[in-house]
């Protein structure tokens, strides 16, 4: 079963490379206030996690740098991910807030559905 899920990972890291989105050309201004704004987002994933790869196309897509981690082969990434995300699920966004406080965000649709809401993206 380990060798199936591998190869079908390795595929899926294939296939996103081969179809990789061209990333959006923003003005220098406005690339400046959304990278201000990502600078305090992590998402913990896993390299060939169908789910995390849907939400790092998105982040392609729209020219967001958020910081990777990965939270399958790096024990800090994922132990931080259990003791203050409360599960060790992925993809997860994490999301530093304006006032010090910290919201923990599962699952790629919910995700993907925040970042187009809080960046006005199509």
């Amino acid at each position: 079963m380990k060798v199936i899920r591998w190869i079908l990972g390795q595929m899926i890291l294939l296939v996103d490379f081969l179809t990789s989105p061209k990333p959006v050309v923003r003005e220098a201004a406005a690339k400046q206030v959304i990278d201000e704004a990502t600078a305090s987002m992590s998402l913990y994933q896993f390299k060939a996690c169908p789910f995390c790869v849907k939400v790092r196309r998105q982040l392609k897509r729209h020219a967001l740098h958020i910081e990777l981690r990965d939270a399958k082969n790096d024990g800090e990434h994922k132990a931080e991910l259990v003791r203050e995300g409360g599960r060790h699920k992925v993809p997860c966004l994490r999301i530093q807030k304006s006032d010090c406080s910290v919201e923990w965000l599962y699952e790629s649709n919910d995700i993907i559905a925040y970042l187009n809401n809080r960046f006005n993206l199509t």
